[in-house]
Parts: C-alpha cells; structure tokens; sequence
C-alpha cells in the first residue's frame, strides 16, 4: 500500500475536523473494504482517520420505540445484544448472518451503511426498517440515504454517529449467500409497520431499493403465498459470473416469501 498520515481522533468533532484539513483523507472504521483496498493500491489517500477511539460512537440502546445503534458498534455485538433481540429479533439475525467471526467481530454498523456496498446485509435493514441515519451534521431518512453502488448522500467530511431503527410490528429478513464471502447475492427484509409494509432488496441491484411490487402484495396480504405470486423484472437487476439478472429477480420473489414465513 501507498504511504499515509494516520491519525486517531477522541471524538466526531475532533475527526471531522481532520477531514476538513486534509481532503484526501479516508475515514476508517472497522476496515473491512478499506484496508484490502489499500493493500491492492487501488486508492490512495493522504491520511486515515480511524474512528476506533471514539466511545461515543459505540453502543446500543433503546430509544424512541426502538433501538439507536452507535456507528462503531460490530455486527457480532448488534448480533448477541439482548435488546436487538428482543426489540427487533430481524435485525440481530441479519447480523449473525454477515461474513465470518472475523468479519463480525472486526465489522461496523456504520462502516457498511456507509459504504454502500450492493451485496451489503445492513442497507436491506435500514431501508425495511425506515431507520434514520443520525451524522455529525444532520438526520437522513433510509429513503434519501441510498444513491448507488458505493454511493450515498453522505457530504464531504459528514460521519455517520448512530442509526435508529423503529420497532416493527413484524419483521423477517432471508439471504442467498456467496458461499465463500457470505455477501447476500440476493437479500430480502421485509417489515410490517405502523405506517405500512416495506420491502427493501439488496444484493440484485447497483444499491438497496424498496420493491413496490411486493410492498403492494404483503400490503393486502402479508402472507408468504402472497410473495411467492409476485413476479419481479430482470430489467437493470444485476447480472454477472454469480448469478443471472433473471435468476436473482427470481430470489427475490423465493427470498421475500421465506423472509415473511420468518417475519409470522
């Protein structure tokens, strides 16, 4: 890898503050993207800020009829929380499902919302659930968050601090996993909500997105037999060596089913 500054800031303020003075830093988090990126000299920036000595940002609690997560807080830790589980039981299974022990233990919350990545596990959450992206600067709603691969409406120098998800009526989540990395080639979370159903898929398209299909079908009928009956396009899906554009719009439909079967 290329030569770079590092520093470890105490606070958000502290290192947004370090990315205002040096704009071609990097935020790292819990370096899961990152840190192999740079190992392939595929970016090259002038410093890290590495947000691991930040307390603030770690910890889950509940909040506002649901659960707050700390940005720093590893998947292995929204996973085992006792609070996640009892509040919105989805949400730890989703996390005890990304990668490996390794990747659990090493992974954050924020680091992946942040990221974008199309294959994530957390985007499908954040969307399902409507969570707020809470930053250094403001509240994003899940719908405006998402603009595309590695992709967000994240400004320059703008830290993710927290995420809230709302309690659900009912929630379920359901993955076909890359069976080396674990990322979803196709994921479903659906929700069943105090302000309708939400659908949202990860992993068959460019980012996560809200299907209006299946929101329309569970919205009737929350059933799986309703998800199953819904037929999903290839068109703009995505389509390469793991799986064809027409096979993961068939997922959705298969994994939607068994993420309400879950869900009830």
């Amino acid at each position: 890898m290329y030569d770079f500054g590092y520093h470890r800031p105490s606070s958000a303020a502290d290192a947004a503050a370090l990315l205002a003075k040096n704009g071609e830093a990097k935020v790292v988090a819990g370096g899961m993207t990152l840190i192999p990126t740079l190992k392939q000299r595929l970016a090259q920036p002038s410093d890290l800020v590495d947000l691991g000595g930040i307390g603030d940002l770690k910890g889950i609690k509940a909040e506002a009829g649901g659960i707050t997560i700390g940005a720093m807080t590893t998947h292995a830790e929204v996973a085992r929380s006792p609070e996640v589980q009892k509040t919105i039981p989805a949400l730890a299974c989703l996390a005890a499902g990304i990668g490996d022990p390794q990747v659990r233990n090493r992974g954050t919350i924020g680091g992946s919302v942040a990221n974008s990545d199309p294959a994530a596990d957390y985007p499908a959450a954040v969307l399902g659930l409507g969570a707020t992206i809470r930053t250094n600067k403001r509240e994003i709603k899940a719908d405006d968050f998402f603009k595309g691969m590695f992709e967000t409406a994240l400004q320059d120098g703008e830290i993710i601090t927290a995420i809230h998800f709302p309690k659900p009526e009912k929630a379920g989540y359901s993955k076909f996993p890359n069976p080396a990395s674990r990322y979803a080639i196709v994921g479903v979370f659906v929700a069943k909500t105090a302000g309708g159903t939400r659908v949202a898929v990860t992993g068959a398209g460019a980012c996560a997105f809200r299907s209006k299909e299946l929101e329309a079908a569970l919205g009737s009928n929350f059933s799986a037999d309703a998800a199953k009956g819904v037929k999903i396009k290839a068109d703009g899906l995505n389509n390469d060596l793991h799986a064809t554009a027409a096979y993961r719009a068939h997922l959705v439909s298969v994994l939607a089913a068994r993420a309400v079967a879950a869900a009830v």
